[in-house]
C-alpha cells in the first residue's frame, strides 16, 4: 500500500511539473510577442548613410532566434558621390541572449554601381582661365564583404543598430576597389 501511494504521488508530481513547464514556455512566448520581440520582420533606415547622401533602406527576415537574412538598397541623391547605387543582400549571426539582439557578424554581397569621373580641359576653357569639364561613366560590379555590429531592441519593438565593415569589388574596377558597409540605423520589428 505504501509503495502504491508513493508511486502515484511521484507520477502526479511529474505530470504537474511538466504542465507547469509547458504553461511557462507559453507565457514567455506571449510576453515576448507582447513587448515586440515576437515578430520576424524588420524594416530599418540607415541614418548615417542618409547624412552622407546615400540613403539606405533595409528589410531583414529573422529565420531563427540567432540569425537573419536581409537586403539593403541605397541610391545616391547627390551628383558628387562616386557610389551611385547598391543592392546588398546579407546574412547575420547574432550572439545575444534575446531573439536577434546584441552583437552580430555579417557576411554580405553587393551589386554596386560606381562612377568613374573623367576630367578634361576643353579648348575654350583653356584660354578663359582653365575651367575643367567633367564626364562620368557608371560601372556596375559585384562585391563581397563582412561587417560586425550590435543591435539594441526596445520593449515596444523599435530597434537601433550600429555596424562597421568593408567589402571588396570584384571584376572591372578602375580606382574604386572597396565599398563601405557602415551604419547607424533605426527601425521597427513586426
Amino acid at each position: 500500500m505504501k509503495k502504491l501511494l508513493l508511486c502515484s504521488l511521484l507520477m502526479g508530481a511529474t505530470l504537474l511539473a511538466s504542465a507547469q513547464t509547458d504553461s511557462l514556455s507559453k507565457s514567455i512566448q506571449k510576453r515576448s510577442e507582447a513587448i515586440g520581440h515576437g515578430g520576424n520582420n524588420e524594416i530599418k533606415i540607415n541614418l548615417l548613410m542618409t547624412v552622407i547622401g546615400i540613403p539606405e533602406i533595409t528589410y531583414e527576415r529573422l529565420i531563427g532566434d540567432n540569425m537573419g537574412l536581409g537586403i539593403s538598397g541605397s541610391v545616391a541623391l547627390e551628383d558628387n558621390v562616386d557610389y551611385r547605387f547598391a543592392v546588398t543582400p546579407h546574412y547575420r549571426l547574432y550572439f545575444g541572449t534575446k531573439k536577434a539582439n546584441g552583437f552580430f557578424i555579417e557576411g554580405n554581397m553587393a551589386l554596386i554601381g560606381t562612377r568613374e569621373n573623367i576630367y578634361f580641359v576643353s579648348e575654350s576653357s583653356y584660354y578663359s582661365g582653365g575651367f575643367y569639364g567633367r564626364s562620368g561613366k557608371t560601372h556596375t560590379n559585384f562585391g563581397l564583404g563582412a561587417a560586425a555590429g550590435a543591435k539594441f531592441l526596445t520593449r515596444n519593438g523599435f530597434l537601433g543598430e550600429a555596424y562597421l565593415g568593408v567589402g571588396r569589388i570584384m571584376g572591372e574596377r578602375r580606382y574604386i576597389r572597396e565599398y563601405p558597409r557602415i551604419g547607424i540605423t533605426i527601425g521597427k520589428r513586426f
